[in-house]
């Protein structure tokens, strides 16, 4: 297993449901890319892709989806220790991600092999992929080694 690759999700997990305006996005994901969202109207990215801009509030925005490297710093954290959604052993991390190259952009996701101890603001995380079913995939974040 690579480091873009996370163990298979436990049974009963939820399976994201694409629309219109996310497709692209989870199309990518199934095939372990990360994709942002690139507004037509302003050219800014976003994330997740809604029916509004969150840069120029388009109400008809296109969006085109475009890799990023997936690397970002740690800007905060909350450990999770009652999950109220089928599928999540407790506990788990959901980490604020800053990304590097965009870093107007913030995706909050799993942050996966890690314990809180050992965690600290700033810290250098990459893009890792949980796989939930053969062809559908979520991102989620590792620590990058030697952090």
């Amino acid at each position: 297993m690579d480091e873009m690759e996370a163990k298979a999700a436990p049974r009963g997990r939820p399976v994201p449901v694409p629309d219109e305006t996310s497709a692209g996005f989870w199309a990518a994901a199934a095939r372990h890319v990360f994709t942002l969202a690139r507004c037509s109207a302003c050219g800014e990215m976003t994330f997740p892709p809604d029916v509004t801009c969150p840069h120029c509030l388009s109400t008809e925005p296109e969006f085109r989806f475009e890799p990023a490297s997936g690397r970002g710093r740690l800007r905060t954290w909350s450990t999770i220790h009652r999950s109220f959604l089928q599928g999540f052993e407790t506990p788990y991390i959901l980490a604020d991600v800053e990304l590097v190259d965009h870093p107007e952009v913030r995706i909050v996701a799993r942050l996966l092999d890690c314990v809180e101890a050992e965690l600290r603001i700033g810290l250098p995380v990459t893009v890792a992929f949980e796989q939930l079913r053969e062809d559908v995939a979520v991102p989620a974040f590792r620590l990058e080694t030697g952090a």
